[in-house]
């Protein structure tokens, strides 16, 4: 079975720690190991060759656009990805695939939160991945305890129904989105996250990438939770509206009357009314769609 398995292991830099995870993969048996480089500088390249991988150096930038490549490369039936700076542990991926060959999975996600050493989170990135965690919940209606895991395994169908379009460290987010947009069957498994090796830095902004993550995660209800995307700007027009209309009304007990703030504020609360009436019924086309893909699907 482990023939029909390719593991994918996208790196940039990581010398310190990728001879090692190729090597305990082909102690376990896994011969189709695949590292996606995106033009390392360090001698990764030579490492993993040495070790015994395929090296493809990517055609762009990014590891959301190094796994687009390998994904539209890849043929074996199971694609079991990994981070190639050694936060995770190789020989618990068959946890990750045992759902997949039952048949129980077409995506498994590794849970870093069920196991993590010390010092492999900072308190900025715990808090980060948690409000991360919930925004997710609350626009895909899915509380997955871990989006950004790096650690993964796909069958065949999964990676095929796959829309990907993030070239950076959004991708394991849009991944995440798209599985359950596309209704497919995803799990949870617990697994270890490791602290860092001493050699590698990591390529990953807190800050910056925690934006693009969550703008991600928002930008993309608009297809899946119209109602949630549509409704946050109608309440954003609402409120301003009220807002405004409550100083008028304060302003006219005072004998003063302010004609063009009162159609401001009335325009403001007549368009958030209308932005949210667009919401619910995109919604309900929305989930019309569901429901056909899901008739269809039964046939």
């Amino acid at each position: 079975m482990k023939e029909n398995v390719c593991i994918l292991i996208p790196t940039l830099n990581e010398a310190p720690t990728i001879g090692d995870i190729v090597h305990k993969f082909k102690s376990m048996g896994f011969s189709n190991i695949m590292v996606i480089d995106g033009h390392s500088t360090d001698g990764t390249v030579r490492i993993a060759e040495d070790a015994g991988a395929e090296v493809v150096t990517q055609k762009g930038k990014g590891k959301g656009q190094a796994l687009q490549q390998a994904f539209d490369m890849i043929d074996e039936d199971i694609i079991v990805m990994i981070d190639g700076d050694g936060t995770y542990r190789p020989e618990e991926v068959d946890r990750l695939l045992e759902p997949i060959k039952d048949g129980g999975a077409d995506h498994v996600i590794g849970n870093r939160f069920a196991s993590p050493q010390k010092g492999a989170f900072t308190r900025l990135n715990l808090f980060g991945n948690q409000i991360l965690n919930k925004l997710f919940g609350l626009a895909y209606g899915a509380w997955i305890t871990d989006i950004l895991s790096g650690y993964r395994a796909f069958n065949k169908k999964s990676v095929k129904e796959l829309e990907l379009n993030k070239t950076g460290f959004e991708i394991e987010a849009e991944t995440t989105i798209e599985a359950v947009k596309k209704d497919q069957k995803i799990i949870e498994v617990p697994i270890t996250y490791c602290s860092r090796h001493k050699g590698t830095a990591t390529k990953l902004n807190p800050l910056r990438d925690g934006i693009k993550i969550g703008y991600t995660i928002y930008q993309l209800t608009k297809t899946h939770n119209p109602l949630l995307y549509f409704g946050i700007f109608g309440a954003i027009f609402i409120m301003l509206g009220t807002g405004l209309g409550i100083y008028v009304t304060l302003e006219w007990f005072r004998g003063i009357t302010r004609i063009p703030m009162t159609i401001l504020a009335t325009l403001l609360i007549t368009l958030g009314v209308q932005i949210v009436v667009f919401g619910l019924l995109s919604d309900l086309l929305v989930l019309f769609h569901k429901e056909v893909m899901r008739e269809m699907k039964k046939r």
